[in-house]
Parts: C-alpha cells; structure tokens; sequence
C-alpha cells in the first residue's frame, strides 16, 4: 500500500505504540501499515511517523486509554461495566431501568460511546462490593 502523504511503500505490521494519560502510559502493540524494510520496533530515519491505521487498528489504543483512565480517574472501563452488569445478573436495558439512565445506555457505556456520569460510576463501585444491595434499588 502506498502511503498517501508520501507515496512511499507501506506493508502491514505492529509496532509499539505509548498511549499517555496524565502523566501514566502503557505501550501496546498497534496494527497497521507502516514503511517497507523498517523492523518493529524502528522508527528513526527516514518514514518516522509515517502508518495509515484502517478499520479496528486504534482498537488497542483505544483500550489503553480506557484502562489508563480506569486506573488514575476511576472511570471504569466497558469490560469492568459489563463484568459488573453481568455480576449483578442485569440486561443491559434492565440495568439501565435500575440506574435510571435510559434503555439504552449500558449499550453505549459498554461499547465506549460514552462514559458513565459519576453518579452512576459511583453506584457501578458500590453494588461491584455489595451485589445484595441491587434489591434495594
């Protein structure tokens, strides 16, 4: 594939790729087309910053950030949301019903369309501890 800025080769590959968050990061390997001949890993020289990223290649990226924010902001992730939601025995419209935030928002927070308000992070916290709580609701 030819690189559209450039012209130069690209060929697919995963090379690391530091995702930052407030002074936190993680690598990751991230898919991609990137310049012929250059090994994983490199980046010096000519073709430095140059890849075209298609389809579902920032996918890891993306899941970087959400666990780094996870981590220093105590947002929680859409695998964390689901595995709560499904702890508590809850559909995603169910629970949407028991945290008074509409039918379709489990959906969105679990396929990272948005993120839950802090209430109803706090809330996600409190029933991951106490499950025998959800009755109260």
């Amino acid at each position: 594939m030819p690189c559209p800025e450039t012209g130069n080769v690209l060929v697919r590959g995963t090379r690391p790729f530091t995702v930052r968050y407030k002074g936190h990061e993680m690598t990751v390997d991230l898919p991609g087309y990137y310049p012929e001949g250059e090994g994983e890993g490199e980046g010096e020289g000519e073709g430095e910053g140059e890849s075209v990223h298609v389809g579902g290649d920032m996918a890891a990226a993306d899941a970087a950030l959400r666990a780094l924010k996870e981590q220093v902001d105590g947002v929680p992730s859409p695998a964390t949301i689901r595995r709560i939601r499904t702890k508590l025995r809850l559909s995603q419209r169910a629970a949407g019903a028991l945290f008074k935030v509409g039918p379709s928002a489990f959906d969105k927070y679990e396929r990272a369309i948005v993120e839950p308000s802090g209430p109803t992070i706090q809330l996600l916290k409190l029933l991951d501890r106490h499950p025998e709580l959800v009755g109260e609701l």
